[in-house]
């Protein structure tokens, strides 16, 4: 029953786009999921477009509580399937940069308290490292670093697998870093096609294929707050093959 973390230390390379990307995949496995939402942006939380909830992601990070985390909880507008666990802009309030370890161990200790675990979590996290970054990579089982074909990419990359070793060593001895996914790659682009290979012969090992091709089916799918997977376009069936193959690598789970 793995929970992933997906993250990035820097913003607007689609880390949202592929926690979603891999929670469409799972619906089409059958894999019930859940998607937590940690960035008090809640793009994922938009893009899933869940039923009123009681509580959110504030509270439970407040009070890691079954009856809290419960009622944070719902399911999606793609339906049964992929569940939410609502995000909330008062979350920034638990974005202190130096949490003790028990701050940390919230979220780790919310999710415990799920009467019936999901198959696969995938926890959406902010574009920095402070708690809810942190608290992420505390109560996951592994962590996908995602980046974008840019000349910031292999900085980015290194600073965010630093912190998964860092958080590894101090309070999670079972995380282990997946890989890296590469995100919005122009296939024609000489420059993408350069940083790409940066990337691998930087990271070797690390960065997963495929790369996700730039399309404009991502934006499509959010906007009408549905699965991938359910689009018809040539760019979508790019993507969501993709995502099938990704998801695959990423954990071996079964429905």
């Amino acid at each position: 029953m793995p929970t992933i973390a997906v993250l990035s230390l820097k913003g607007g390379v689609g880390k949202t786009t592929v926690a979603l990307g891999l929670a469409s995949a799972a619906l089409g496995r059958g894999i019930r999921t859940l998607v937590a939402d940690l960035d008090p942006q809640c793009n994922a939380t938009a893009a899933l477009d869940p039923g009123p909830v009681k509580n959110t992601m504030a509270d439970v990070l407040a009070t890691p509580r079954r009856q809290v985390v419960t009622s944070a909880i719902t399911r999606s507008a793609w339906g049964e399937g992929v569940d939410v666990l609502v995000g909330s802009e008062q979350a920034e309030a638990f974005n202190d940069p130096e949490p003790g370890s028990r701050r940390l161990g919230r979220l780790a200790t919310a999710l415990g308290e799920l009467p019936d675990p999901y198959p696969l979590t995938l926890l959406d996290c902010p574009p920095s490292l402070g708690r809810l970054t942190r608290s992420a990579l505390v109560a996951a089982d592994a962590a996908l670093l995602v980046t974008e074909p840019s000349l910031f990419a292999v900085s980015g990359v290194q600073r965010a697998a630093e912190a998964v070793e860092a958080e590894r060593e101090q309070h999670n001895p079972r995380l282990r870093p997946l890989g890296v996914i590469v995100n919005r790659v122009k296939p024609r682009s000489t420059e993408h096609t350069f940083r790409v290979n940066e990337l691998r012969e930087t990271f070797d090992g690390l960065v997963l294929d495929p790369v996700l091709p730039d399309r404009a089916a991502v934006a499509q799918a959010q906007g009408a707050c549905a699965p991938l997977h359910r689009l018809r376009t040539a760019g979508a069936r790019d993507l969501a093959a993709a995502f099938d193959t990704l998801l695959g690598k990423a954990t071996p789970v079964s429905p």
